[in-house]
């Protein structure tokens, strides 16, 4: 949703240059993994790495099919969440996700329950799609489902801007040629950002 449209660019850019990315939720150590960089959430990210913002502020979405709220009311508050089928969101941890809201500077975490537990952002929204139930997801990933309406959008008022993406990497003197370009090219005016 934010990285790969950046690393088009960039590639495009830079055609000698070749990248691999891979994707995993869980929260690795990167340099014992052998990762130059990595995308996390402003809060997650270790304090001894550097941060650079890469992509717009997010905001989550609540949303499900026409439907499936045929079949079942709206929710008007997070906790009535907690009597619908919702898709959840399990880490590669182990740990489901407990969907997180606030409003007014009041902060709420519910546990949400549902037949259909995935690990991937995707797949929660294509089954949002087949009506399985409510997905907690980025409002990005959902606004063109929305527009179509083919998802309708709930807890909207729950829902705030918040930061969004930072592509991270340790504080080291040697950094990688190829990792300082895309660095550059991501601070860089114009690059999008």
């Amino acid at each position: 949703m934010v990285l790969l449209p950046v690393v088009a660019r960039f590639l495009d850019a830079n055609p000698k240059i070749s990248i691999e990315i891979v994707v995993d939720n869980n929260l690795v150590d990167m340099v014992s993994e052998g990762f130059d960089a990595g995308i996390r959430f402003g809060e997650v990210i270790a304090q001894d790495m550097i941060a650079v913002p890469i992509g717009p502020r997010q905001r989550t979405a609540i949303v499900a099919s026409p439907a499936f709220f045929e079949r079942y009311a709206k929710p008007t508050m997070p906790d009535h969440l907690r009597g619908l089928p919702c898709v959840g969101l399990r880490f590669g941890s182990g740990r489901l996700y407990a969907w997180e809201f606030e409003r007014g500077g009041v902060e709420l975490s519910v546990e949400v329950g549902g037949a259909l537990v995935v690990d991937d952002q995707d797949m929660m929204v294509e089954a949002a799609l087949l009506g399985a139930g409510v997905a907690y997801t980025f409002e990005d990933q959902v606004s063109p489902y929305v527009e179509e309406r083919r998802l309708v959008r709930v807890l909207e008022d729950w829902c705030p801007y918040y930061g969004g993406f930072y592509l991270y990497y340790p504080s080291r003197r040697q950094m990688p040629a190829t990792l300082r370009a895309f660095i550059d090219f991501v601070k860089a005016p114009g690059s999008g950002l």
